[in-house]
């Protein structure tokens, strides 16, 4: 990662923010129950947990107006069930990836992580200070979901798969039936891989039982936590597909609309404060976890060669001209980001040292 996000919220900022807040004017906000089902366990670092210490700082910063009842995956909604669910109004809020609504809506992995990058810090450069925020929202509002959308929480760079034997050249990949989210998954299905996306939960059992061959999922701290090194034990690297991965609270737009302004503002500031948290947090854990992963749990680390990146890369390139070419709203989204990062780049490559 070239650099920390610690400009985009800090406990300062947060006070500041907050300070305005006085208690007459939060003892006359509407209390609002929002009831969260979630995609991941709350046991996940980075990636499920975030929501839990967001539900506790909302009812604090909120004097108790606004408060979360969170809900294991399965538990009330089933993960892939979250957007439809809460924009009917069964549950008024959920936690999960745009990504997984792939088959709904072709441009939303765009809003969970984009494959070659960017990397967090140009992601969320392009998020709140580009257009990113505002066609993520559009992008729900021109499908016809009745959802308000608020970023929540952002991962590092995930591995870029568990496999059972290192894979050495794309032949390699040939007929494999592996575990893949998002566009990295038509990157894959173009190399002959046979993807499917099943939610973590499944995963496991799945490589258990031989119905996949290979998985890619997180972080290494998650995929620890999982256990997808008791089954297959080559773990490579860079994660090429997935540099960053943005999380979702996704809000009933009539919900939403209930909220005084101050109840708004709390909710966005504290979701930012996520998204600064669950970085730092997935920053700081992820050396442990790989020396832990060679030195007491049998696992090879392995780098991808410079023609398989090439390989992906290439492919990557099909599919964007493919999904631009048959969605509208996808082109749009990839030209705003892609003219953003054409900008970026006389800063990217001059502000940072080299690797």
């Amino acid at each position: 990662m070239k650099t920390s996000v610690k400009t985009l919220l800090t406990g300062t900022a947060v006070a500041v923010a907050m300070a305005s807040l006085t208690p007459a004017a939060l003892a006359d906000d509407k209390k609002i129950m929002l009831k969260v089902p979630v995609a991941f366990s709350t046991n996940l670092p980075s990636l499920g947990s975030p929501i839990v210490k967001v539900a506790d700082q909302l009812k604090l910063v909120s004097n108790n107006t606004l408060r979360m009842k969170v809900y294991e995956p399965g538990k009330l909604v089933a993960p892939f069930e979250i957007l439809d669910s809460v924009s009917r109004g069964k549950v008024n809020a959920g936690f999960t990836l745009a990504g997984y609504w792939a088959g709904k809506i072709p441009a939303s992995p765009m809003f969970s992580s984009v494959p070659f990058g960017p990397e967090a810090s140009e992601y969320l450069a392009w998020i709140y200070y580009g257009n990113g925020l505002k066609l993520y929202q559009e992008m729900y509002d021109q499908a016809g979901y009745n959802v308000h959308v608020v970023p929540c929480g952002i991962t590092p760079p995930e591995t870029s798969g568990w496999f059972s034997k290192p894979i050495e050249k794309p032949e390699d990949l040939e007929g494999l039936r592996m575990r893949f989210f998002g566009l990295g998954g038509k990157v894959m299905e173009k190399l002959g891989v046979s993807t499917s996306l099943l939610p973590g939960s499944e995963i496991f059992p799945a490589l258990e039982k031989g119905a996949i061959d290979a998985t890619e999922f997180s972080i290494p701290s998650v995929d620890k936590n999982i256990g997808f090194h008791k089954i297959v034990k080559y773990n490579y690297f860079p994660g090429w597909h997935q540099q960053a991965t943005l999380a979702e609270l996704l809000i009933n737009k009539d919900t939403w609309n209930e909220m005084s302004e101050s109840q708004q503002a709390q909710l966005n500031q504290v979701c930012k404060a996520s998204v600064a948290d669950s970085l730092a947090q997935g920053e700081a854990e992820q050396f442990a976890i790989l020396q832990e992963n060679v030195e007491k749990r049998g696992v090879v680390i392995k780098k991808w060669s410079p023609e398989m990146l090439s390989t992906f890369k290439s492919a990557w390139d099909e599919v964007v001209a493919e999904e631009s070419a048959n969605d509208p709203f996808f082109a749009k989204v990839w030209e705003d980001l892609s003219e953003f990062r054409e900008g970026y780049k006389v800063w990217g490559e001059n502000a940072f040292l080299p690797r």
